[in-house]
């Protein structure tokens, strides 16, 4: 048995179908006979680029917002490496947000 992960990444709405893609094929998502299983809820992101920030929107020292999708799905423990890494890959932000955490399910 497989111990599954949630995971929750915030993506700018211009990056949400190649960011979802990336993940679901890198296994994110797969749920019994489904794969690219994800919830979605749209959003406002909030931030401030800091000294020596390269950001893919906005100016340092400047607030800025951004329209953002939350998506939240589960992610075999034994995929969550690969998944990490093809997030990072598709995901235009330098540092992009997103947590891991065990849930109360087995595969």
């Amino acid at each position: 048995m497989t111990q599954l992960h949630a995971l929750v990444v915030y993506v700018p709405e211009t990056h949400i179908e190649e960011v979802l893609q990336a993940i679901g094929d890198a296994g994110a998502g797969r749920i019994g006979d489904y794969s690219h299983c994800f919830y979605t809820t749209l959003g406002i992101g909030r931030f401030t680029p800091l000294p020596g920030a390269q950001p893919f929107v906005g100016e340092v020292g400047i607030e800025e917002q951004v329209p953002e999708t939350r998506v939240e799905c589960v992610v075999e423990k034994d995929m969550l490496d690969a998944v990490e890494l093809a997030l990072r890959a598709a995901h235009p932000y330098e540092e992009p947000a997103f947590m891991t955490w065990p849930v109360n399910g087995w595969r």
